[in-house]
Parts: structure tokens; sequence; C-alpha cells
């Protein structure tokens, strides 16, 4: 049961610290030898092999089903079996179709989180998971536009939450400045789906007709039944949330019917985290006064403009990279462009391992690590827009994908780094699912309004689609002027707690004190490059 716990009344051994101005000092200072660091840094290392490779394995499988439509979009394009034409859909349709997924996930983002923090977090991952298997199956049986929308629609609701409850998710194990390396982690998954998945589906062109059906059916059977597998298993491998050591989890109601997983940490290791994280296993039952302070908070609009940028231009390549690049050679096969399409998300990929564990040991220049890949990303932008042969455009393309990589993890890192410590449990859910949902806007934006969904871009020639990619350069200059702007106003406004925080419980008064764990104090200070390689 969730409990109310007070100033003074956390259990022995847990450590109280009033944080007032700026008395934290080094850890030295404060107890923490080197031996005491590396045994807290092994403790988190043995979470990452419990966590990070289930949440790499669903993220995969996901986005590998909610891609899918873009590349089945050219699949057997000369025999007539790709979307549009066993589908008989025009350019609008299918923008119509790909944008119906977003609205939904806008609108159900935030509903999902909340209920997420409510009920158990791994069962509600299972959930989706299992929910995002089944819909990807169902669309090998599209015949109609009708169909595509309501599957569409349906993927929206399930998958919603999805991407904003694995950041939360982390914040009950780690703390908020050593996420943007996990984030990256697991987001790495969507880099390889993109790859593999483009790779696969040459294969599955050559199954074209096998059992009466086309190619992108097969892919989308096969994918489905994989998710509806993946999310059963996460019933057992991924862990609920933590307890207090020598508390029992409530079995009661509906949750006995539910495999119980194994517990993430277990004696000494299970007293550590608890000593390091207190903030994460005392928390309040939060209310709608406590969501309604975290929607007014104005750090959320920087966080959702950097977000509607990176994520829009991120799901246009996603949806359009294999017809941008038939746009700049239409010579090409359908096989041909899904072997192209790969290479941008290896570059994501690399990126992504490059820069987000770099951006974790100097996490007080969040906006930093954010816009200069960003600037990568224009550049890309404009070469693929402008250079004259079609080899220099698919180079910018792959510019683009080494730009985009970090960008969304910094994005949701800096969000649980700004509302944890504000709003405790709540503002990380509600935030990371409000800068998540609103800032999928710009997948809307780009999969609706660009591309094929304006009419002028249609237009086959050496300069198809230079609106649209203008239309991404601008939006990505906003992005980066939001980080500066957000830097600026937490330097001189500050970031202190928005009320009281008790550990990781909800609001209360103005300018009292805060409980800080041994995490929270380390995380006043940056890491640097000191004791170096990848495993902090």
């Amino acid at each position: 049961m969730d409990k109310e716990v007070a100033i003074g009344q956390l259990p022995p051994g847990s450590q109280q610290h009033e944080l007032k101005g700026d008395t934290l000092h080094e850890d030295r200072e404060l107890g923490f030898g080197d031996a005491d660091i590396a045994r807290i840094e092994k403790v988190y290392r043995k979470l990452d092999r419990r966590i990070i490779p289930a949440f790499w394995v669903l993220y995969f499988i996901c986005s590998a089903i909610r891609s899918n439509v873009g590349l089945s979009q050219t699949m057997n394009q000369k025999e007539r079996h790709d979307l549009a034409s066993v589908l008989h859909l025009g350019p609008k349709q299918i923008s119509t179709g790909l944008a119906l997924f977003y609205v939904c996930y806008v609108l159900f983002d935030l509903p999902s989180n909340l209920i997420m923090t409510k009920l158990s977090p791994h069962v509600w991952m299972s959930r989706i998971v299992i929910g995002v298997g089944i819909i990807g199956s169902c669309m090998a049986a599209m015949r109609a536009a009708w169909s595509l929308y309501l599957l569409r629609l349906l993927l929206g609701i399930i998958i919603a939450g999805m991407w904003p409850g694995m950041a939360y998710y982390l914040t009950l194990f780690y703390p908020p400045s050593r996420t943007g390396k996990r984030i990256g982690q697991y987001f790495t998954a969507a880099q390889v789906s993109a790859s593999v998945v483009g790779l696969v589906s040459a294969g599955f062109q050559k199954m074209d007709g096998l059992g009466g059906l086309v190619g992108f059916q097969w892919m989308f059977l096969l994918y489905g039944l994989v998710g509806i597998l993946v999310g059963i298993s996460l019933l057992w491998w991924l862990p609920d949330r933590p307890l207090p050591p020598g508390e029992v989890r409530n079995r009661d109601g509906w949750r006995k019917w539910i495999p119980e997983s194994k517990p993430a940490l277990t004696g000494e290791d299970a007293r550590i985290h608890y000593q390091d994280l207190t903030r994460v296993y005392h928390r309040r039952v939060w209310t709608v006064k406590d969501l309604w302070h975290v929607v007014i908070d104005w750090r959320v609009w920087p966080l959702v403009i950097m977000y509607f940028g990176v994520v829009g231009v991120g799901i246009g390549v996603q949806n359009y990279g294999t017809v941008i690049i038939q746009g700049a050679n239409r010579n090409l096969t359908g096989v041909q462009l899904s072997l192209l399409f790969a290479p941008i998300w290896v570059m994501d990929l690399i990126a992504i391992l490059l820069v987000t564990p770099i951006s974790d040991r100097f996490h007080q220049h969040r906006a930093l690590f954010f816009s200069v890949p960003v600037c990568i990303q224009i550049a890309g932008l404009l070469v693929t827009t402008y250079a004259g042969g079609s080899w220099a455009r698919y180079g910018g393309l792959l510019m683009v994908g080494f730009g985009l990589g970090p960008t969304v993890p910094i994005t949701m890192t800096w969000t649980n780094e700004i509302f944890q410590p504000r709003h405790g449990e709540v503002g990380v859910a509600a935030a990371s699912a409000l800068v998540s949902g609103l800032g999928n806007l710009g997948s809307i934006l780009t999969t609706y309004a660009l591309y094929t969904g304006w009419p002028s871009d249609s237009k086959i020639g050496p300069r198809q689609f230079r609106k649209s990619n203008l239309v991404m350069v601008g939006i990505l200059c906003m992005s980066i002027l939001s980080s500066i702007v957000m830097t600026l106003l937490v330097k001189f406004v500050g970031n202190g707690p928005g009320a009281k925080q008790i550990s990781s419980g909800s609001s209360t008064s103005e300018g009292e004190g805060v409980i800080v764990d041994g995490a929270a104090r380390r995380e006043v200070h940056e890491r640097g490059l000191g004791r170096l390689w990848f495993r902090r």
C-alpha cells in the first residue's frame, strides 16, 4: 500500500538531510568514499542487466510494428503489391492513416502514464506490448482505407504512454541524472529496428504471394505475433516498483491473478539502493491538485517545443525516408530502397552511444548536448534539399540520422531532472507524458501536412520535397531556441522544489525543507570524465 511518510518518520537506516541553499558538499565530505560509491555503482549495473535488455526488446518490437506502414509503401511496387495498391489508397489517405495514430497518441499519453503510477508499472508495460502485438497482427488483414484508419487509431490508443512510461519507470530505480545513458541505450532499439526492419523487409518481399499474402502482410503478421509473446514474457522479466527492505508486496484483489516478478534487488543490494534513492520508496498518493501544479509549471512548455521539433523530423524520416531516397533516384528498386534506408538509423545509433553517456556526466549542460546534434540535422536537411547528385542528397539523410540520435533521450532525461525535484513522482509521470504527447504534434505535422500530404511536394522533380524539408529546418530552429530559453530561465529563475517534497511524494507548502538521499547529494556536482569508461 502507498504510504504517507512525514519528516522524522523514515524507517531506521534511511538518511535525512535538509537542503538549504548551497550547503551540499562533495561525496567524501558526506561520508561517501571510493568503496561506497563503487558499491553503489555495482548495484546500478545489476539493475541495468535486469531492466535495460527488457526495455530494449519491447521497444524494438513496438517500434517495428509502429513504423512498418512506412516501409509497406514501397514494398513490391512493381507487382503492385505495395500498401497503396492493395488498399487502393491515394497519398492523402496514407498521410491521414499515419497521422491518426499520433492524434490518439497525443490524447491518451497523459492518462496512460497516470494510470501506470496507480497500478503495477511492469504489468502496465506488458499490457501495452501485448496490445500492440494484437493490433499489429490485425494489420495484415487490412483491405480498405477504413481498416487502415481504424487500426492506426487503435494502435495510437494502445501504445500511448509507452515511451514516457519507460522514462518514468527508470526514475523508480535510478537518479534522474543517470537516466540519459539508460534512455539512450534502449532508444537504440528504435534505430536497430529501423535498420533491421528495412533489411528484413527485403526478405518479406521475397515471400510475396506465399499463402495468399503479399509481402507487407507477412511483415505485419509475424511482427505482431512476436510482440504478443514479448508482452507476455514481460510479466516475469520486468521487476515491479521497489519496496523498502522488509516490506511485503500487496497481492490482494486483481494482483493475485498476475504473475509475481522476481525483485530487482535483494539483501545488501536492496539496502544500499534504499539508502541511495530513498525518495522513490516513500511516495504519497497524488491528487488532482498535484497534477494541476505540474500542468501549469512553465518548465513543461520549452521541453514540449524541443521535443516537437526533433520528434517531428525523426518520424518524418522514419515514415518517408524511403520515399525521399526514391525522389532522389527513381531507378532504385524496392529492395534497394530498403537497404539504403538502414544506414540512416545506424548513424542514429552511433550518435546515441557516443553522446548520451557524456551528457549524463555533464548533466548541467543538457542544452549544449541537445543543440549541437540539432544543428547537424539542419545541415543534413539542407544538403538533402540542395545538393546536386543523388548520392550527395543521400549523404544529407545520413547526417540527419546522426543528428537525430541523442536529441530525444536528452529531452526526456532533462524532463526527469527538472520535474522530479519539483513535483516528485507525479511530476515525472505527468511531465514526461505531456512532453511526449504534445511534442508528438510534430509527428502529425510531418506525416499529414508534409511530404506526400503536401500536393506541391508530391510532384516528381529535382526539388521534390524541398518545401517539406525547409519546414523541418524551421521547427528544428525552434527547438534550439527553446533549449536556450530553458537554460537561461532555469539559471535565473531557478528549479527548486515547487513545494515541499517528502522523498518522492506530492507537494505541500512552499519553502520548507526537503529530504535529500545519497543520490540527490551527488547530483549537485557533475561527474565529468573521471573514472570513465561507460560503466557509471
